[in-house]
């Protein structure tokens, strides 16, 4: 992906919000309300950038890069 999504607003309020939350697991918090709401923002953000993840694998590799990076910044 050639994106820098860590610089998008919506990946900072959703670092934000999973820092706030004390979850320890990025894939749970996603799960959850705020999270999702944050991650939603996210990929119509993306959609924006002329990402199409619509199909499932380009999704599930977005996710994952997403937990990854969420985990690497957050978790200590």
């Amino acid at each position: 992906m050639d994106w820098e999504f860590t610089e998008d607003a919506a990946f900072l309020a959703l670092t934000d919000a999973f820092r706030e939350s004390g979850e320890s697991s990025a894939m749970e918090f996603l799960a959850n309300g705020e999270g999702e709401f944050h991650f939603q923002d996210l990929i119509q953000n993306a959609a924006g950038e002329g990402f199409d993840l619509s199909d499932s694998n380009e999704m599930a590799e977005f996710q994952k890069q997403i937990i990854e990076t969420l985990e690497e910044l957050c978790i200590e």
